[in-house]
């Protein structure tokens, strides 16, 4: 997989776009205002419940864990096996609990054990500095994130991008720290998507840019942004881990 592209859960037009802008994988984002997400798990399980016939990939990202809405992201979706769950503000601890409510719900729906995975999210600095422990966090993850706008939020600053337009320097570190992450513990390094869809250019060049130094993929946060990274990472091999 190269192209991830997130969409939120409770907008049915976002989701069939999603579906058929060419990406690899669609998440479906569950973590959306907290009236919305009855409608966005109803609309998850429908959109699983096609996944054969679909060709995405199809993943799930979770509300954070501590609130009781990660365990009704669960339920709602569990039953028809998504290909990974995305859990943000992923400390190792919660990975762990993530992986202990899958199987839990594997073995109560009858499906195989380890079926679905996970993907950590690191969007806050908590669990961007906890990132160097990722080999022991679970046999299920099978790729570290980040997420620049989720770090901006979490950090309180202004922007997460200089003067250029290019990431300033906390965010080029958070960058760095989840690939070389990802490599020591054998998963996925996944890159950043961006909200400013206004600039096909410079999401291209950071696009070629992940390909470059060694990322396995992209997030997209709209279809035409999903079209770009396939196109920057082409069909290439490379030594890495892969989605």
């Amino acid at each position: 997989m190269r192209s991830l592209i997130i969409a939120p859960g409770d907008d049915e037009a976002k989701l069939a776009a999603a579906v058929k802008s060419g990406a690899d994988a669609v998440v479906i984002d569950l973590a959306v205002a907290p009236q919305a997400r009855p409608a966005a798990r109803a609309n998850a399980a429908r959109l699983l419940a096609k996944a054969q016939v679909i060709a995405p990939a199809l993943m799930v990202r979770v509300n954070p864990l501590g609130e009781a809405e990660t365990d009704r992201d669960l339920d709602a979706v569990m039953g028809q096996a998504p290909f990974a769950i995305l859990l943000p503000n992923a400390l190792a601890a919660g990975v762990q609990q993530l992986s202990a409510r899958l199987a839990v719900r594997e073995a109560l729906g009858d499906l195989e054990d380890g079926l679905t995975r996970i993907v950590a999210v690191a969007d806050t600095a908590a669990a961007l500095l906890g990132l160097a422990g990722a080999r022991e966090m679970s046999a299920r993850l099978i790729g570290l994130a980040w997420d620049a706008e989720g770090l901006r939020a979490d950090i309180g600053a202004e922007t997460c991008r200089d003067e250029s337009g290019a990431y300033a320097g906390p965010y080029r570190l958070a960058r760095d720290l989840a690939l070389l992450a990802a490599t020591a513990a054998g998963v996925a390094a996944i890159d950043a998507a961006s909200t400013d869809i206004q600039d096909p250019e410079r999401f291209r060049a950071e696009a070629i840019a992940a390909r470059r130094d060694g990322f396995a993929a992209k997030l997209a946060a709209d279809p035409d942004q999903a079209k770009i990274i396939n196109e920057a990472f082409g069909a290439r091999r490379r030594s890495g881990a892969r989605l």
